[in-house]
């Protein structure tokens, strides 16, 4: 028997084809619905909260780099963040390469 031979012997109404339709589409929309909530938001929040965080530093604030260097902040413009790292010793870095704060400096 060919395929179209067993199509013509079991014909799908209307109401079948749409109940078809919706149980294919339904298990998509829940899947991205669970991807929303267990990926994107919680990431989305994350990127805010870093986003605050960089437009609130200010001089002594204690911070770290994503290479791993501690310091403290002695100067901030709009793109470079100068570090103090040691005594006298001062580099720039990128305000976007700050990855998070240490807490209040110790003086």
């Amino acid at each position: 028997m060919t395929l179209a031979a067993l199509l013509a012997v079991f014909p799908r109404s209307g109401a079948q084809e749409g109940q078809s339709l919706m149980m294919t589409v339904l298990p998509m929309i829940l899947i991205f619905v669970v991807f929303y909530f267990l990926l994107i938001a919680p990431a989305r929040k994350k990127q805010k909260q870093h986003g605050e965080m960089l437009r609130n530093l200010k001089n002594g604030d204690r911070v770290i780099t994503n290479g791993g260097i501690l310091g403290t902040v002695v100067g901030v413009s709009d793109e470079i963040v100068q570090l103090r790292v040691a005594e006298k010793v001062k580099i720039d870095v990128s305000k976007q390469a700050i990855a998070g704060m240490q807490g209040p400096a110790e003086e």
